[in-house]
Formats: C-alpha cells, structure tokens, sequence
C-alpha cells in the first residue's frame, strides 16, 4: 500500500493541504501543458482537467513530457498514465477534443484556475478572452514569448488582474523550441499558480 503523502512530505509546510482542495484546468498538453501538469501533480494538486485534440509525434520529444512509447497515442491518454505515475491518487479528468470558445466554460468550469497552454497567439487571445468573461475572478496564468535558447534572463512574469503572463514576449516560435526554455515558462507558469492559489487560501 503506498502513503500517497509520503510523495509530498518535503514539499512546502502547508502547501500540499491547500492545493489538495483545488482543480486547476490545463488548456493544452503540448510543450507547456505537459511539463506544467507534471509540475502541479508533484506540488501536490488534488485535480486536474487536461484538454488537448493531439496525438504524441516524434517531433514533440524535444521539449515536451512523453516518451518513444507514447508515439502515435492521444497526448491526453499518454500524460494519464505518467502523470498518475507520479500520484494514484490524483484526481484527473481529461478531455480528447479541440477546444473552442463554445466548450471552455462547460469543460472547464470547475477549476479554479486556468494555465494557457496553446501554441499560438490567435487561439491563445480567445482562450484568454473566453475565460476572462465567463470568469472574470478566476485567474489565467498564459505563457508568451518562449522560443530559442539562453537569454533566460528575459523570461519575466507579467500580471495584469488576474490575468499573468509568463515568458519574454518576444521570441517568435519560427526561431525553434528548446526543451529548457520551454520547461522554465511551464515551471514558471507553475510557480505563480502555486502561489496564487495558496496567498488566496490564506
């Protein structure tokens, strides 16, 4: 029988009892979303709701959380299996299905919070639109600018409302993706949804 919070047992006094109790929704599991949902899983979140269409390429094992066995599987099936791996007893719903501006609110409207996850700015802009207005109190945590490599000193957190940004704004994905770049937003993204939720707790 495993002590499930043996796994937390090192992380932050208090943190693991307040994440427990709270749903963060992941809009994509690609570079960002993969590493995000491993990073909330081992900080200790009760429940996760993942989204994403995709399936696992060869190309994708640059940067984001999946191995040569999950080729060719749904992304949203592939990170089930690593992510309770980590925690049995994680509470995750996931969702194989694109997302649109008409579905968002329903799949997503137990989370507390929501990490942006998509790859580009257009989807990025109404996913952060879409939330804002049926959740104007829930905060997005989104991830911009995160391509090439080095330079890490430009990645910066942005807050505007409840409305964060993550990432150096600038860097364009024709430059090509880099694994520890793309961790460090994910992370970063993370991080901020860790103390968000725990600063609203206290």
């Amino acid at each position: 029988m495993i002590e499930i919070e043996k796994i937390f047992e090192r992380n932050v006094p208090g943190v693991r009892d307040i994440l427990l109790k709270k749903t963060v929704a992941v809009a994509g599991c690609g570079g960002l979303g993969s590493n995000a949902a491993v990073a909330l899983v081992r900080a200790g979140i009760g429940k996760l709701i993942i989204a994403d269409n995709d399936v696992v390429d060869l190309s994708n094992l640059n940067r984001q959380y999946f191995f040569i066995d999950d080729v060719g599987k749904k992304k949203t099936d592939a990170i089930a299996v690593h992510l309770k791996a980590i925690n049995p007893g994680l509470k995750l719903v996931t969702h194989f299905i694109e997302l649109t501006p008409g579905n968002v609110p329903e799949l997503f409207k137990e989370a507390d919070l929501l990490i942006e996850a998509f790859d580009w700015a257009e989807r990025k802009a109404w996913l952060i639109q879409t939330w804002c207005t049926h959740f104007p109190d829930r905060p997005v945590i989104c991830a911009s600018g995160l391509a090439g490599y080095g330079n890490t000193a430009a990645l910066r957190i942005k807050r505007s409302g409840n409305i964060v940004i993550c990432g150096d704004e600038e860097s364009d994905m024709s430059m090509g993706l880099t694994s520890s770049r793309v961790a460090i937003a994910a992370n970063m993204q993370v991080n901020v949804t860790i103390e968000i939720l725990v600063n609203e707790q206290k």
